[in-house]
């Protein structure tokens, strides 16, 4: 079984219903396993647009990182997740940071994610699901200790809950 941890923003729409909408949707074909509170992030890049909600969720499954990617893109095209820019504003976006203990460079997939050692609206809610139990996670984790998160502009905008209360009002 494969492990694998993703980061999941939106900024456009019912940005709460979006988060969940797109657990629910990894939840039919992977196991989500753990869900991070809901932070409120300042946008990065393309400044002038709305703030994002961003959560990290941890999952196990029997696809390969490739396959996972697959996945992500199906929720992002289910979800009306429309490619107008870098770092413009999004209904949805999945991003897979770590899968395993694995580094893979293809032209699709870069994991760790290349960025997400740069970001605190991304190691804040990974710190929640994760268990520090690989070299990467250990470096976020430490990394996090370094960072202001006040001047990142992140602010808790729901508590961590279940993976099954997160996704209650989808289904």
């Amino acid at each position: 079984m494969n492990v694998a941890y993703l980061s999941i923003g939106t900024n456009l729409g019912e940005r709460e219903q979006n988060l969940a909408h797109a657990v629910a949707l990894l939840q039919q074909q992977v196991d989500v396993k753990d869900v991070s509170a809901i932070y409120e992030t300042a946008p990065v890049g393309v400044t002038d647009q709305p703030s994002f909600l961003n959560i990290c969720v941890k999952l196990e499954t029997d696809k390969d990182a490739q396959q996972l990617l697959d996945v992500c893109q199906f929720v992002e095209q289910e979800l009306g997740r429309v490619r107008l820019y870098r770092w413009g504003p999004r209904s949805i976006d999945l991003d897979i940071l770590l899968f395993n203990h694995e580094n893979i460079e293809t032209e699709r997939l870069i994991v760790p994610h290349e960025r997400m050692f740069e970001r605190a609206f991304v190691l804040v809610p990974l710190a929640d699901v994760s268990d520090g139990d690989t070299p990467q996670l250990q470096q976020a984790a430490q990394l996090l200790t370094q960072m202001d998160l006040q001047q990142e502009g992140i602010v808790k905008w729901a508590e961590q809950v279940s993976v099954s209360q997160f996704v209650q009002d989808v289904q």
